[in-house]
């Protein structure tokens, strides 16, 4: 079985999906599959070993010059080429931070038109690498807004397509008209291209069953998993990480710094906790332009609340600073005011041990086991965010329960692991079937069923 995963490149910044791409094709490769990552528009970026191929599809420079400058749409494939260069498109992806999803409607647009848009050059360029060369078995795409490559790459190399989901919804609900509509009305046709779809928790798999227009059947839910090859070996004694402190507190928070993550609502939230405890913030993320703002914005409030001294913002941290981060904290919060479709840092701070405090919604109550790794509060409600976090830290029996369970929950269900076994398996199932419904196999391994 050859797997080829398909995934939408960040360059510098380190992004949920490609750290989810990564880890998966890792651990499909100790399992002995013949796995590769290629990364679409630009480079990936993860905080582990890079396992992406030098090759860049479908690559940034091309498609925008494609989509506005009708030249670029009859150029040759060897000048082409150039402008596919790894160097070139690192660049172009520090450049273009300050882009939103509001500037983009039409060109997501065309790129969901697939070889009906203007980037035709480069979705048969794709399709023909990929029948020549790779000869996949199964493709894998990395979110929704590249089901528009299905049908071409399936009718080139007859591979059965596979699509995560992971967290689109925020991008396309800020496409601004007439965009907006098409673009919703493309996802639900060229859905149906697909033949299997992966949700990381059943809340998100559910909301996107409706938001594409798509059967249940239609979508598997296999959980993220982390290789948890660099975290404590044993639950940590998180009374004698407080007490080596003299009695600080230390809360981490490690997300994208943006509107939707919440970490104002973090910052606010210090003031009424300070009163009670000697108290600090820990935080850190990938930060672009487009967002800067809004960090700068976190920092002020912290100093018009006269927190400055409690809050640290460490911006982008590597593997390294990110252990040590999630070793040296009593709680980790993830306080995100858009319901959360991946959960990734949480269950990285289960994997360390952790408590972790999160809003009832999305993916959290799933992740955190009904409570058991953490605790909830009601989204938006700063009152009820103090309460949980003010519960865990004044009760350090509580936070050890937490914690352990989370501990032994992220080696259980949420290992890198069990990730490659689900979706070998989901595979599997589809080359000996050719049917896509799976849930059979990712729910109930996932339920413990």
């Amino acid at each position: 079985m050859r797997i080829v995963q398909i995934t939408a490149g960040a360059g510098g910044r380190l992004c949920g999906s490609c750290l989810h791409d990564n880890a998966l094709v890792k651990a499909l490769r100790v399992r002995g599959r013949d796995a590769l990552l290629v990364s679409a528009y630009v480079p990936t970026t993860t905080d582990e070993q890079n396992v992406s191929e030098k090759k860049i599809v479908m690559g940034g420079v091309n498609v925008w010059l494609q989509e506005h400058l009708p030249l670029f749409r009859r150029t040759p494939a060897a000048f082409d080429q150039l402008l596919d260069s790894r160097w070139l498109l690192q660049w172009l992806s520090s450049q273009t931070g300050s882009m939103r999803p509001s500037d983009l409607g039409a060109l997501t647009v065309s790129t969901l038109k697939a070889k009906e848009g203007h980037q035709r050059k480069e979705v048969e360029k794709l399709a023909r690498w990929l029948a020549r060369d790779v000869q996949p078995d199964i493709v894998h795409l990395s979110n929704a807004l590249l089901v528009g490559l299905a049908k071409d790459v399936r009718e080139a190399t007859n591979a059965k397509i596979v699509c995560s989901l992971s967290g689109e919804d925020i991008f396309i609900e800020q496409i601004q008209p007439p965009h907006y509509r098409a673009v919703r009305k493309l996802l639900r046709e060229r859905s149906a291209d697909v033949d299997c779809f992966v949700a990381m928790n059943q809340a998100f798999a559910t909301f996107m069953a409706d938001y594409l227009a798509l059967p249940p059947a239609a979508i598997a839910v296999i959980p993220h998993g982390v290789d948890a090859t660099g975290f404590p070996t044993t639950s940590p004694d998180l009374l004698a990480r407080r007490q080596a402190r003299g009695g600080r507190l230390v809360v981490g928070y490690l997300a994208r710094a943006c509107p939707e993550k919440g970490l104002e609502d973090l910052v606010r939230s210090l003031p009424a906790l300070a009163v009670r405890y000697d108290l600090e913030v820990l935080a850190a993320g990938a930060t672009v332009a487009a967002e800067r703002d809004y960090v700068a914005g976190c920092l002020a409030t912290a100093a018009d609340l006269g927190v400055a001294d409690r809050f640290q913002w460490l911006g982008q941290v590597d593997r390294a600073a990110k252990l040590r981060l999630l070793e040296s904290i009593d709680l980790f919060v993830m306080p995100t005011v858009h319901p959360e479709a991946k959960g990734i840092p949480a269950i990285e701070a289960m994997t360390a041990g952790v408590p972790v405090v999160a809003p009832s919604h999305g993916a959290f109550p799933e992740l955190l086991d009904h409570q058991q790794a953490g605790l909830l509060y009601r989204p938006g409600d700063p009152s009820d965010l103090v309460r949980a976090i003010d519960s865990v830290l004044g009760d350090v029996a509580l936070a050890a329960r937490l914690g352990h369970h989370g501990y032994a929950l992220a080696r259980s269900r949420y290992s890198a692991e069990q990730m490659a076994a689900h979706h070998d398996a989901l595979y599997s199932r589809m080359l000996a079937t050719g049917e896509g419904d799976s849930r059979d196999i990712a729910l109930g391994e996932h339920h413990g069923q």
